[in-house]
């Protein structure tokens, strides 16, 4: 088949052919040529956009690089201006690749990548996807996405997914019929693997599990599931397993840098470390040992455009104790710095863990299909869900009980029933939220 995905990206000035031999050749390089390679790119992107980004340099305060633990934590704070005040001499809004981010952090901005950076992260995406035998020029993709619902923009959209060879999934609606319409598409198209968010994969599995089916029986093209942009619990990933009866695959990534972790083959989550530098850092910018949590603090070691040098994603990370240099594996993302529920007695918790503690117990029944917690006051949150009939006193009361045991006593919970949850403009559901 013509590689027609390649050929548009080309087309678009992204140099993918080049992109893509840079990419064989670190990926080949031995222990020592990789630690060579990391420290000049390292000190290649601070130098130049030292010389050449204004932005940069005001933010650093020197136009000499000395020491990279002196170098600042960039924030999404310092990105809270026009994208034209940050990009380097000779990158303009036209001969670069901008876009937005989704604002799932509460911080949106616009960014921009040069055009050879672009190429590397799709070069970076086709070469992980390979280990798993999809090919983005011949391998049909059921795509579990968000779509702009404007007339324009929505058929550029599709013709985007024409050229990528993927049919998309409106996932605004997920109800039993919408998941009905979905099964039926799986029914008559020969699809090669799924991707998209994980919350909307996860209901269809339900949905799925409920008519007991196995996906792979009535889709047998199928090879494999990769989900993104939300938190996989383990005991989702034995639903997807259970329910698609395909290799489930756990990506992280953010649309201003690249694929940061993609699970690789043995079940590891591989960190990217051709064209990003990861770093885990404490509450004072030193990296902590292995093992421990801490700021993921992230440098785009290509981007020219504009800078992304030790740039704090907003997320909190372990590493794993067996990474290496060249083979960084994340042991566990624990979730977002600013999703941290203040208690009354002064502890800080990750939002994650009342959602986490409170999902073990919420779908024991099948009952509920998805919610949402919302912390309103220090002791109050807000339970929102999907069921198909309330919650019993017996099953708030098991909640409360747990929650109490996990985190702390005497908070207040009120459980609101709802139709659908509120996702974002991209169609994103953010599993905690705190309103303080």
């Amino acid at each position: 088949m013509f590689p027609l995905f390649d050929f548009t990206l080309q087309l678009n000035g992204f140099p993918m052919r080049e992109a893509k031999a840079e990419l064989r050749k670190i990926v080949a390089f031995s222990e020592k040529e990789y630690e060579v390679f990391i420290e000049n790119k390292k000190q290649e992107i601070v130098n130049f956009h030292l010389q050449n980004n204004p932005f940069y340099q005001e933010l650093v305060g020197a136009k000499d690089y000395k020491n990279w633990g002196n170098l600042p934590i960039l924030n999404k704070q310092n990105l809270q201006k026009p994208l034209q005040e940050r990009l380097s001499k000779n990158y303009s809004l036209k001969n670069s690749y901008v876009n937005k981010t989704s604002g799932s952090s509460g911080t949106p901005f616009v960014f921009a990548k040069d055009n050879y950076c672009h190429a590397l992260t799709w070069a970076s995406n086709i070469y992980r996807f390979g280990w798993y035998e999809i090919d983005f020029n011949t391998s049909y993709q059921a795509r579990f996405y968000g779509i702009p619902m404007d007339f324009i923009g929505n058929k550029k959209e599709r013709f985007k997914d024409f050229l990528s060879h993927r049919f998309r999934f409106s996932i605004f609606d997920l109800s039993d019929a919408a998941l009905e319409n979905i099964f039926k598409k799986f029914q008559n198209k020969k699809f090669d693997y799924i991707n998209g968010y994980t919350s909307s994969i996860v209901l269809f599995a339900k949905f799925l599990q409920k008519k007991n089916i196995v996906l792979s029986a009535i889709c047998p093209s199928l090879k494999v599931c990769m989900v993104t942009s939300e938190m996989l619990f383990e005991d989702d990933k034995i639903l997807l397993e259970k329910q698609f009866g395909v290799t489930i695959v756990n990506e992280y990534g953010a649309s201003e840098l690249d694929l940061i972790a993609f699970q690789n083959t043995e079940g590891e989550w591989q960190v990217n470390s051709e064209t990003l530098f990861v770093e885990i850092l404490d509450e004072y910018n030193k990296a902590v040992p292995n093992g421990t949590s801490g700021r993921i603090v992230i440098t785009s070691l290509f981007n020219k455009a504009h800078p992304f040098i030790r740039y704090d994603i907003g997320d909190i990370g372990i590493l794993d104790e067996k990474s290496t240099l060249q083979k960084p594996i994340l042991k566990r993302l624990i979730g977002r710095t600013n999703d941290v529920a203040v208690l009354p007695s002064g502890k800080k918790s990750p939002g994650l863990t009342f959602y986490y503690v409170t999902k073990s117990i919420i779908e024991d029944d099948g009952n509920v299909k998805e919610f949402v917690i919302k912390q309103t006051k220090t002791d109050s949150f807000e339970i929102e869900y999907v069921s198909e009939s309330e919650l019993n006193l017996e099953q708030i009361k098991k909640i409360e009980k747990a929650i109490e045991l996990y985190l702390e006593p005497d908070l207040n919970f009120i459980f609101i029933r709802k139709d659908s949850l509120e996702r974002s403009n991209r169609g994103k559901l953010k599993q905690f939220k705190s309103m303080l």
